[in-house]
């Protein structure tokens, strides 16, 4: 294993302790404390009803993220949507790499590898990563708004790196019927 120096901006203010990566405020957490609290409210709620809540709120935020990040590095299309990637990537929740993408279509395939719910919790047999569903979505919708269009999206984990059989996991986006 090779290792280096994070790839993306990182500026911490001095009088708050305050981390900022590009325009917006970070925390930073080591993963099994984020995965830890993430299996006390599934298993207090229940897998479905916290995928739910996840998928609205994820949305909210990645639409909030790609807007200021598309301002910000003047990106748009599917441009917008590779930073979104390439971040998530670099901030330690797993290598996402774009299978697919069409923006006429709204739609788009993300593989996921070397996922930190993956590396924390192993092989559980069951889809673990739904909290990016509702990322890809709303990176997908505010690209689509941004360009004019109305179409909407919906994504949905189709396997689990956490899966026997499986390697890696899987996302689609595809329009909102």
């Amino acid at each position: 294993m090779t290792k280096q120096a994070p790839e993306l901006p990182i500026e911490v203010d001095s009088e708050t302790g305050i981390w900022t990566t590009d325009a917006l405020p970070m925390l930073y957490v080591p993963r099994h404390f984020f995965i830890n609290n993430h299996v006390a409210i599934e298993e207090a709620l229940g897998a479905e009803k916290y995928a739910e809540i996840l998928y609205h709120a994820g949305y909210k935020s990645a639409w909030h993220w790609c807007e200021k990040e598309a301002e910000l590095h003047g990106l748009e299309g599917v441009d917008v949507f590779e930073h979104y990637m390439k971040r998530l990537s670099q901030r330690g929740w797993g290598l996402f790499i774009t299978e697919e993408i069409d923006l006429e279509e709204a739609t788009a395939r993300v593989r996921l590898e070397h996922s930190a719910f993956v590396y924390q919790m192993g092989k559980v047999n069951r889809k673990i990563e739904y909290m990016f569903t509702g990322w890809f979505a709303g990176a997908m919708d505010q690209i689509l708004e941004a360009r004019g269009s109305d179409k909407r999206t919906v994504a949905e984990q189709t396997q689990s790196g956490a899966e026997e059989g499986c390697e890696h996991g899987l996302f689609v986006v595809t329009p909102r019927n």
